[in-house]
């Protein structure tokens, strides 16, 4: 596997899916399309972003939840391992990865920066007056 510092490691695997980028993140990497984080990379394993829906396929397959420990309780994210057989099925791969991005986009963090980033646009800068 490639090394964890290049950020190309995974170009080909996502070549389907198209474009992603990976930024540093806690412990390890966001996996982002666009400005949206679909995923994460931890312990060079790929974990995508799920909902109640989308979680069903990764049951289905046994994938297990992302889970860290904090002050002694157990946390368990809406991120899960993706399944093994992906890793060498980069067209299937691609599907997962969609609606990572589309239950991604429908978060409220997503929106919320987007609305922002929105308002902005619309909001001209105030200029100073002089005088």
């Amino acid at each position: 596997m490639p090394a964890k510092s290049d950020p190309e490691r995974f170009a080909d695997l996502f070549h389907a899916f198209g474009p992603i980028a990976l930024r540093r993140f806690f412990g390890g990497e966001g996996l982002f399309s666009g400005d949206v984080m679909i995923g994460f990379v931890s312990d060079e394993r790929i974990y995508f972003k799920t909902n109640e829906e989308t979680r069903r396929a990764y049951l289905a397959e046994k994938a297990k939840p992302f889970s860290f420990d904090k002050r002694g309780e157990t946390i368990v994210t809406g991120y899960y391992a993706i399944p093994e057989r992906l890793y060498d099925e980069p067209e299937e791969l691609a599907r997962w990865a969609k609606r990572a991005f589309d239950v991604a986009v429908q978060s409220e963090t997503v929106k919320r920066r987007r609305r922002k980033q929105a308002a902005l646009v619309r909001k001209p800068a105030r200029r100073k007056r002089s005088g």
